[in-house]
């Protein structure tokens, strides 16, 4: 399995959005600040995950959310629960 993830920043309250077929350690990673993009973050934490059957669908959709560039289309999906976007 794969997820597609998205956490917030403690601090100012922004999004990272990634891919990975091992969630808990990615977060685990992501909260010991050994992931340099999330690192100023001041902290995080994971407001959405969705699996998927290959990473490479996770990766398709984890670009896809990158590219859109909107705070208001993520807070949609967090809040929903689930992207419809197709991989």
């Amino acid at each position: 399995m794969a997820y597609a993830y998205i956490l917030e920043s403690l601090r100012d309250g922004r999004y990272y959005i990634g891919s990975t077929i091992d969630i808990e350690k990615r977060l685990i990673d992501h909260k010991k600040g050994l992931t340099s993009t999330t690192k100023r973050f001041g902290g995080v934490k994971l407001v959405f995950s969705q699996e998927y059957s290959t990473i490479k669908e996770a990766r398709i959709i984890e670009r896809k959310l990158k590219n859109l560039k909107r705070k208001d289309y993520l807070k949609k999906i967090i809040e929903d629960g689930f992207i419809k976007i197709k991989p």
